[in-house]
C-alpha cells in the first residue's frame, strides 16, 4: 500500500457521476424517425461499454465514443442508416450531451468530501464542453478542477491528463484516489500513473484474471455507499 496518505479524489464523469440518459437518447433518435424504447437501450448498455473498453485497450485514440454508440444501437436493433445516425449524435453531443442523468448519491459524495476539505477534480474523456454540462446540471462550483480531454488534447489512460488534474489541486498523484468505470481508461490508467484506483460499476469491463484488480491500493465499488466505505479505508473523511 502507498505510504503517502490519500488526500484528494478525482472522478471520471460519464458512468461515474452521471450516466447515459436512455430516455433522452430515445427522444433524440425519434427526432430522426428511429423508434427505440429507453428500456431497450438500457438493456444493451453493458456490451457497448465492453466494446468501448476493448477499443481503448487496443489503442484506438480519439475517445472511441462512436464505437460505444454504434455497438449500443446495433444491439438495440438499429440497422439501416446507423452510421449516419451515430455521426449525427456525435456532432450533437457537445450541444446536447447524453451523459446527464445523475447517479444516485454520487454528487453527495463529492459535496461531503469538499465540505471536509478534500480537493476534488473531474478527469474525463469528453468532448470539450464538460464544464458547460456541469453548469447545465446545476453542479457549478462543485469541483476544484475539470480535466476535459476535448479541451486539453490528452486522453485517459495517458498519465498526463491525471497529472494535469493533480497539479490543479496541488496534490501529488500518489496522494490521489481516482474513481471511474472504465477498466482501461480509468482503472489501469490511474494505477499506471501511481494513483490509488476505484473501479466503479465497471466489473463487466475487467479482463478475467488481471491481477491489477487486487491489492491495498485498489477497490471495486457498485454504488455510493460502497464507495464511501472504500474511501474511509484510505482515511479520507466521510
Amino acid at each position: 500500500m502507498s505510504t503517502i496518505p490519500a488526500r484528494a479524489v478525482t472522478f471520471d464523469f460519464g458512468q461515474t457521476l452521471a450516466e447515459l440518459d436512455h430516455a433522452m437518447l430515445s427522444r433524440r433518435l425519434a427526432e430522426r424517425g428511429v423508434v427505440v424504447a429507453a428500456e431497450v437501450l438500457a438493456a444493451h448498455t453493458v456490451p457497448a461499454w465492453v466494446a468501448y473498453n476493448d477499443a481503448v485497450r487496443a489503442g484506438l485514440g480519439g475517445h472511441p465514443w462512436r464505437v460505444l454508440m454504434d455497438t449500443l444501437l446495433a444491439a438495440a436493433g438499429v440497422g439501416e442508416g446507423r452510421a449516419a445516425l451515430v455521426e449525427w449524435l456525435w456532432q450533437e453531443q457537445p450541444r446536447a450531451n447524453l451523459w446527464r442523468k445523475p447517479i444516485d448519491g454520487m454528487i453527495d459524495v463529492v459535496r461531503d468530501l469538499r465540505a471536509r476539505g478534500v480537493p476534488v477534480a473531474v478527469v474525463s474523456n469528453s468532448e470539450g464542453r464538460l464544464a458547460e454540462l456541469i453548469d447545465e446540471m446545476g453542479w457549478t462550483g462543485e469541483f476544484d478542477a475539470v480535466a476535459d480531454s476535448g479541451r486539453l488534447g490528452i486522453e485517459k489512460p495517458d498519465r498526463a491528463i491525471f497529472a494535469w488534474a493533480a497539479a490543479c489541486i496541488d496534490t501529488p498523484l500518489e496522494a490521489c484516489v481516482h474513481i471511474g468505470d472504465a477498466w482501461a481508461a480509468d482503472f489501469v490508467g490511474a494505477r499506471e500513473a501511481g494513483m490509488r484506483a476505484v473501479l466503479f460499476r465497471g466489473v463487466h469491463s475487467m479482463p478475467a484474471g488481471d491481477a491489477r484488480g487486487t491489492g491495498d491500493d485498489v477497490a471495486v465499488c457498485d454504488d455510493a455507499p460502497t464507495l464511501r466505505a472504500a474511501l474511509r479505508r484510505w482515511s479520507l473523511p466521510l
